[in-house]
């Protein structure tokens, strides 16, 4: 740079002060990017709504066949294995309940796990 005027010193100085200001905004800016999509991730990752569905199904097959979730071990449980094998594979979340017919209340609890969101619940009904 010995060889240049004050001028073009002074304009090769202001490029260089310009390229770091982009990289560190574009820096800045990507960063930016990423906390907001892990943030709308971990919202979307909230199953609230798969919850509801798998309890309304609890729920419904408590009342649709109450004998084959109060039956001792070994006897055949379908309603229950078929809940349980659905949501590991669609939605890939392990569900395990029990139900218990105490009159005049029925009694389920219910344990949702799909590795972001622990879920349990214990509901009672009259």
């Amino acid at each position: 740079m010995a060889g240049m005027s004050d001028d073009a010193q002074w304009i090769i100085l202001m490029g260089f002060i310009v390229s770091f200001s982009l990289f560190f905004l574009a820096t800045v800016i990507d960063q930016s990017t990423l906390v907001g999509q892990t943030t709308a991730e971990n919202v979307q990752d909230f199953g609230k709504s798969d919850i509801r569905d798998i309890r309304a199904v609890i729920i419904d097959a408590v009342y649709t066949d109450p004998g084959d979730f109060n039956s001792p071990p070994g006897v055949s449980q379908s309603i229950q294995t078929d809940i349980r094998t659905i949501s590991l594979a669609r939605k890939g979340a392990v569900v395990n309940y029990s139900s218990s017919l105490n009159n005049p209340y029925t009694i389920i609890q219910i344990h949702y796990n799909n590795g972001v969101t622990v879920y349990n619940e214990t509901w009672t009904s009259p």
